[in-house]
């Protein structure tokens, strides 16, 4: 499995409700996760893994 297949999502929570979503490589996510870390402060912030993608290359 290569560094490409393992995507993370980034949500930004208000309550029980998610208001912004991002999903991408971990170093991309972990920058986003920053960013809305700064940016909506007072809110909750979590980094998820989503696990390997299937290997579309060899479709």
């Amino acid at each position: 499995m290569t560094s490409r297949q393992h995507r993370r999502r980034v949500r930004v929570w208000f309550g029980e409700h998610v208001i912004a979503q991002y999903v991408a490589e971990a170093p991309l996510a972990a920058r986003y996760e920053q960013a809305m870390r700064r940016r909506f402060a007072g809110l909750r912030v979590t980094n998820d893994i989503l696990g390997p993608q299937p290997d579309t290359d060899n479709i």
